[in-house]
């Protein structure tokens, strides 16, 4: 689908994860299509997920067909940026991990 390749990324996997903001996500799936690490899946919420949202949140993601985008496997994120590129609702940002010891 994409020809983007390991070379292309800016670093090593897990020192950047992406980060979705709930209010934004519209669960359009461009995230999933372009990332090339499968960080991505997108599925309906919970309703325990649903109930930490504001009401008119929900109800926006009632309209969109009640589904968000989630970073499942963002130990295998490399900062690419593709997926911040793609998102049309600019929910993702990349943010540097930080390990809690």
């Amino acid at each position: 689908m994409n020809s983007i390749s390991a070379e292309d990324c800016k670093h090593e996997a897990g020192l950047f994860a992406p980060r979705i903001d709930r209010s934004r996500c519209e669960g359009k799936e461009d995230c999933v299509h372009v990332c090339p690490y499968h960080v991505f899946d997108v599925r309906k919420l919970t309703g325990s997920e649903r109930g930490e949202l504001s009401l008119l949140i929900r109800f926006k993601i009632f309209v969109h067909g009640g589904k968000q985008a989630f970073a499942v496997r963002t130990d295998e994120c490399h900062a690419c940026g593709l997926c911040v590129q793609a998102c049309p609702e600019r929910a993702i940002k990349l943010r540097k991990v930080t390990e809690v010891i």
